[in-house]
């Protein structure tokens, strides 16, 4: 694809004209630049056009209702596990690569559900949007909407323990340590998985070493049909980050 921009004479130019002629023959997309002021002063044809249209015309070439017909359950985010009315166990999630692939799903032709815990976006477009807090609320709308699903994905960090009292008012720092019993959170994609033998189910591992071994040890403990691995060590495709890189694994053939 090529978005040209250029002075209005010189894109009104034979050669110009010819050349993306022999470019659009070749199956090239050819984005028309815009009209208007030029930094020349001239005013014509050959202002780059807005990345909004940019992408919009890229998007339309791309292959789309792949998954029309199939209904995709999607959970997204942290879940937050009370200690106190103030204070809460966590992680760092953003929720930013859920919401990016409810996205890609719902414009693949799926009918989206994103189950998500407290983060700082905006809910995906054209997706049924559940918010939830904690595991057990997550637990309790995943088992919900993936009774009639195709595919269920969990892409949610949720976190692995929760106090197992919770005080009614805030925890008073009176001394220099403190301790907490904390219990297990329920392990929903499992439990998602085993109440749906015949539903696809894709976890996600986020990892900070062995990645590729240990998302493999979580497919087969899970009985999972396949899963992506992240390596969060790295602050570039990290929590938070824009940007991202994941191993697909599936288990491996006899």
């Amino acid at each position: 694809a090529v978005a040209p921009a250029m002075n209005q004479a010189m894109w009104s130019h034979p050669a110009t004209t010819e050349n993306i002629e022999v470019l659009r023959s070749r199956d090239t997309l050819i984005i028309d630049p815009d009209n208007g002021l030029q930094a020349c002063g001239d005013v014509g044809p050959g202002r780059l056009q807005q990345p909004e249209t940019i992408v919009d015309q890229l998007a339309d070439i791309f292959q789309c209702g792949l998954l029309a017909g199939k209904k995709v359950v999607l959970t997204a985010g942290p879940t937050r596990e009370k200690i106190d009315p103030v204070r809460y166990i966590s992680n760092h999630s953003s929720g930013k690569m859920g919401y990016a692939l409810a996205s890609s799903l719902s414009e693949a032709g799926a009918k989206v559900t994103v189950i998500s815990g407290p983060v700082s976006l905006d809910p995906p477009k054209r997706c049924e949007f559940i918010s939830v807090v904690s595991a057990n609320e997550m637990l309790e709308a995943s088992m919900a909407a993936a009774r009639d699903a195709d595919i269920f994905i969990a892409t949610a960090a949720v976190a692995d323990y929760r106090a197992v009292e919770i005080a009614d008012q805030k925890i008073k720092k009176k001394s220099d340590k403190m301790t907490l019993n904390l219990s297990k959170t329920p392990d929903i994609v499992s439990i998602v998985k085993e109440n749906n033998p015949k539903l696809f189910v894709l976890g996600f591992a986020a990892e900070t070493q062995k990645v590729e071994q240990y998302a493999r040890e979580k497919l087969a403990r899970k009985n999972l049909d396949a899963i992506v691995a992240n390596d969060v060590s790295r602050e570039d495709i990290g929590f938070n980050s824009d940007d991202n890189e994941a191993l697909w694994v599936e288990l491996e053939s006899s």
